[in-house]
């Protein structure tokens, strides 16, 4: 699941948090100007095994960011702080 998108976010059909994480993402790129790419579980079943019980998860640079609730502040601190 390679992407140019430093973000990805991990989610599943019909998941409400999801839906919220959706938009949280949306309103941390509108500002960072990052994209980001969605990962569906059902498409997945390494996904699924992983994450699927504590969905949605964000993905940073690929490695887990967060999981159930987008912590904007600290996403936006982490996409915009130069890596060393």
């Amino acid at each position: 699941m390679s992407t140019d998108a430093r973000l990805a976010l991990i989610t599943r059909p019909g998941c409400h948090l999801c839906d919220d994480a959706k938009a949280a993402l949306d309103r941390v790129v509108a500002v960072t100007g990052d994209k980001w790419v969605e990962w569906d579980v059902t498409d997945d079943e390494g996904l699924e095994r992983e994450y699927g019980d504590r969905l949605p998860v964000v993905m940073l640079d690929g490695k887990e960011h967060g999981y159930w609730r987008v912590e904007e502040e600290r996403l936006l601190r982490d996409l915009t702080t130069p890596q060393l």
